[in-house]
């Protein structure tokens, strides 16, 4: 079963990293749609070759959400590059199925008289990326003062003399500054991303990489993302689970907490219990979510995220739904997730320790909070699932830790050009 288009994920990846800050991913699109309409004028590529190009920009600056402010795009675009240029290009590089094209992220801040210099096959696109980045970024700034021809002088040295020329041919022949002031734009960039053409492990791969870019908020949360699956998987295999349950419970358990990116960090890593408005803002993470994966994601898939705060009693949220409205696909992963909490730490208080876990878990099953056949798989298979949970935990953390050992030192290999 085909859980989600290929531009379906295009626009999940983009949609939800706008949960974190919209800025980064509008300049992103806009810089795509001028790169795209660049590569269109030069002429020699396939629709799905465009496509792919167009993914790469739309998300060339992902790796700004690991800076401290992704907000300040002018200081981590013209002043401190190096930090998001690095973190960016090994997000794409380990964990996307666009990996081939990972460099082009890397040197997207490289002067072209470096880059000229370079055996590298994609150095054209991204002397055009570098291109289309900047003319956003001075656009931007200076509105109807801005004139493309101010970048002659950096031509040959800075930037490509030859993607200079070719923006100037693609103003006369598309109009683009005027498309992208006007918004028309978007038209035709939603056109193109539906020649993307990617694999069902290509979109898993992607999914996957999604769980990873929670850790730009919480690294917490990209381990629960995974506690979470791990424990939904076990029990889904024990409870007899189709196999098309099973890859609905995958994906849902994977994709259940991505609307917490929009929660901050000052809340959801404050010391202390939260206020009422704190847990309001908290509690509209399922409705994110919901939004996002709508329409995109299979509906089954959509209902298990939409419900993994509901309890079998009725006294869970967003909508107060009994065990005799959900299906058990949902009530896996919701109590699940009720594990996770429990087994992670908080600022305000430490992991619970096993005895602690089974005892609670005994007492809100009781209470009614999660349906009893679910519970009794976990309490009998308790080592098993645990067991499980360790090996996949540390082979998340490995991974996130890989990343980060790399980005120190490809950050310090761009600081010694």
């Amino acid at each position: 079963m085909e859980y989600i288009h290929s531009k379906g994920i295009f626009l999940l990846m983009r949609d939800t990293l706008k949960l974190i800050d919209r800025r980064v991913m509008d300049h992103g699109s806009r810089v795509a749609y001028y790169l795209y309409k660049m590569l269109e004028c030069k002429g020699g590529y396939e629709k799905f070759e465009l496509a792919d190009f167009v993914f790469l920009a739309s998300l060339h600056d992902i790796g700004a959400y690991k800076t401290e402010n992704p907000k300040e795009m002018i200081r981590y675009e013209c002043k401190e590059t190096m930090a998001h240029v690095a973190y960016g290009y090994l997000v794409f590089k380990h964990l996307s199925p666009l990996s081939e094209l990972a460099t082009i992220i890397l040197h997207h801040h490289t002067d072209y008289s470096q880059l000229e210099a370079m055996n590298y096959e994609y150095k054209d696109i991204a002397a055009a990326l570098s291109l289309a980045e900047k003319v956003d970024i001075f656009s931007l700034a200076l509105g109807d003062k801005f004139d493309v021809k101010m970048f002659q002088k950096q031509a040959g040295t800075v930037i490509s003399a030859e993607a200079l020329e070719l923006f100037e041919e693609t103003v006369q022949k598309y109009d683009v500054l005027r498309k992208v002031k006007s918004g028309a734009y978007k038209e035709e960039l939603d056109d193109i991303i539906g020649y993307m053409i990617f694999t069902n492990e290509d979109k898993k791969k992607f999914m996957e990489m999604l769980t990873y870019c929670q850790g730009f908020r919480r690294e917490a949360a990209v381990v629960g993302s995974v506690v979470c699956m791990c424990i939904s998987e076990v029990i889904g295999e024990k409870a007899g689970l189709s196999v098309l349950e099973k890859e609905q419970l995958y994906y849902g358990a994977l994709l259940h907490d991505i609307g917490m990116l929009a929660v901050p960090n000052l809340i959801t890593g404050a010391p202390r219990s939260l206020t009422s408005e704190e847990y309001e803002k908290v509690k509209m993470h399922v409705h994110l979510a919901e939004r996002v994966l709508k329409n995109r994601m299979a509906d089954e898939v959509v209902e298990i995220v939409a419900a993994h705060h509901e309890r079998c009693d009725g006294s869970g949220y967003p909508r107060g739904l009994k065990e005799v409205q959900m299906n058990r696909s949902q009530q896996i992963v919701q109590f699940a997730d009720a594990v996770n909490a429990l087994m992670g730490s908080k600022a305000y208080r430490p992991a619970f320790k096993d005895e602690e876990i089974l005892e609670l878990i005994r007492k809100e099953t009781a209470a009614g909070k999660y349906n009893k056949a679910i519970s009794k798989i976990f309490f009998d298979c308790y080592n098993e699932i645990m067991e499980y949970v360790r090996v996949r935990a540390e082979e998340t953390m490995s991974t996130y830790k890989k990343l980060n050992q790399q980005y120190s030192q490809v950050s310090e290999k761009l600081r010694e050009r």
